[in-house]
């Protein structure tokens, strides 16, 4: 089984919206008992809360089922029990570091660093365009499943 953790600031736009693609690519590909797939904060702004509104709205339009969850802040546990620790931008990869220690396995990656554009993907709570946070979020899904399937 390949445990994927995301991260995002606040586990409400960016972070769920990649556990929901990720989980319908793979579904997609009949593969969903190879994968456990979760997504975590790096503050406690947003803990409890669920999917943002945007996020949903994007995902419904493009057919990505969204379940029901709450925002949760990501642990030393978690580090532990995730095969990968995926952030969406340079600022989540400090401040998971900083909680999880150090990333001594080398499972601390960057979405967009699967890609052939490595980028940090904007944070759509800020910009408002859930389209682009949507497409570059599609972007390194594909791509870290890509990176998967030639480890195999």
């Amino acid at each position: 089984m390949i445990k994927v953790m995301f991260v995002c600031l606040g586990n409400i736009c960016r972070s769920p919206m990649a556990e929901f693609v990720l989980k319908e690519l793979v579904r997609r590909k009949g593969r969903e008992d190879e994968f456990y797939i979760e997504s975590s904060a790096t503050s406690t702004e947003e803990i409890g809360n669920d999917v943002h509104y945007g996020t949903i709205s994007k995902l419904n339009s493009v057919g990505i089922p969204v379940e029901e969850r709450r925002a949760k802040k990501l642990t030393k546990k978690d580090y532990e029990e995730f095969d990968y620790i995926i952030a969406m931008e340079e600022s989540n990869i400090r401040n998971i570091i900083r909680i999880v220690g150090e990333d001594s396995e080398n499972k601390v990656y960057k979405l967009l660093d699967f890609s052939n554009n490595s980028r940090d993907i904007a944070d759509p709570w800020y910009t408002g365009n859930f389209d682009k946070t949507y497409e570059d979020i599609l972007e390194g899904c594909k791509a870290f499943l890509t990176s998967i399937e030639n480890k195999r």
